[in-house]
């Protein structure tokens, strides 16, 4: 059921993006502009978002309801979201690469010859960003739906846009901001606005506006969604970290290089002292790092008991999630497919636990 889901969701960007080379005519103002986002948007990707907004309309729907060809099209509103901020966030990262392919903003430096083709690139990308997010709302309003219930969520929609940006906002004043002066609440605020609102609240809530769950049940999916969020953005900093580099796709040291001052790092400061505090500080300030750098990381988080309360905090939460998922009232189906879609991304949490005994 999830490969059906997501293959219909694959075809329904496709055909979108077809409406969109009609009505937008973008290559007329560029041939590469159309093509870039095409060929973004269409790039190998998990399709979560758009599979879990399809599940929350699913779940709540009553039961016989034929399911509209507009749902799988208005399903990709959230799947551009998320590409423009994947676009955004790869230039505020200075990234080479998404999806193992060159991110937005070097694709368009080839648009012409010039003298400065990163600020070209740079550029270009920000307004491509831009129109992606516009298509987004386009896509959200081709659902053919109650009215009321798609401004409802149209307003949701529109309010994750802000409070994920409010997310990339945090994250950014912390990657400048001293160790010292990023807590732990903070940490998780930005967990929440950035990844649990817009990854897994977003989509769930929105599907189940649409269809017209009760209005008691809008909460609970909401704080199921952050749950979950707040559970996948811990064990991908602990992966980021501990993992190898073919089981990520990316540099082992890339978090480590950017200083991002997760859950691990800012428990660990807190805890360490003496040397153990002062060996901390000196590798996360190297402005490049090596593979003994992040092994010394490694052992002072696992001395300061940094891994072991990280992996504690994915588990209290999966453990949360799992009891408010218990508790909705949507669908048996569609309750089943969300835990099968959702609750096996934590397998490595525990595969690293026993590998270090923890």
């Amino acid at each position: 059921m999830l490969d059906r889901l997501k293959k219909e969701i694959d075809t329904s960007i496709a055909l979108f993006l077809d409406h969109v080379a009609k009505d937008y005519k973008l290559h007329l103002v560029d041939p590469l502009l159309l093509k870039s986002i095409r060929e973004f948007s269409l790039r190998e990707g998990k399709r979560i978002r758009p599979i879990l907004l399809l599940l929350g309309y699913l779940g709540y729907s009553p039961k016989g309801k034929k399911t509209s060809r507009s749902l799988y099209n208005a399903s990709t509103c959230i799947e551009f979201l998320h590409n423009f901020m994947l676009i955004h966030d790869d230039i505020i990262d200075c990234s080479d690469l998404r999806r193992g392919k060159p991110t937005m903003h070097r694709i368009l430096n080839k648009t012409i010859p010039c003298a400065n083709p990163d600020k070209l690139g740079t550029d270009l990308a920000i307004i491509a960003g831009d129109i992606v997010y516009a298509l987004a709302i386009d896509a959200f309003l081709s659902i053919k739906e109650d009215p009321l219930r798609k401004e409802q969520a149209l307003k949701y929609f529109i309010q994750t846009a802000a409070f994920t940006a409010m997310g990339e906002f945090i994250d950014t004043v912390h990657g400048v901001n001293t160790l010292q002066h990023v807590k732990e609440k903070d940490v998780f605020l930005n967990y929440s606005l950035k990844t649990a609102r817009y990854t897994f609240d977003c989509p769930l809530v929105t599907g189940a506006i649409l269809a017209g769950a009760p209005k008691a049940e809008i909460p609970k999916l909401a704080d199921f969604g952050l749950s979950i969020g707040q559970a996948f953005q811990i064990q991908d900093d602990i992966i980021g970290l501990f993992e190898t580099e073919e089981s990520i796709g990316k540099s082992i040291l890339s978090d480590l290089d950017e200083q991002k001052k997760t859950l691990l790092i800012v428990h660990a400061y807190a805890r360490l002292k003496g040397n153990s505090l002062k060996q901390l500080k000196t590798i996360f300030l190297k402005p490049k790092k090596s593979l003994a750098d992040l092994e010394e990381m490694k052992a002072l988080l696992i001395k300061a008991g940094s891994l072991h309360y990280a992996l504690k905090a994915v588990d209290i939460r999966v453990a949360k999630a799992r009891k408010t998922l218990s508790t909705l009232k949507m669908n048996t189906r569609q309750k089943d497919l969300v835990a099968e879609a959702l609750f096996k991304f934590f397998d490595q949490s525990a595969k690293i636990a026993a590998r270090h005994s923890l």
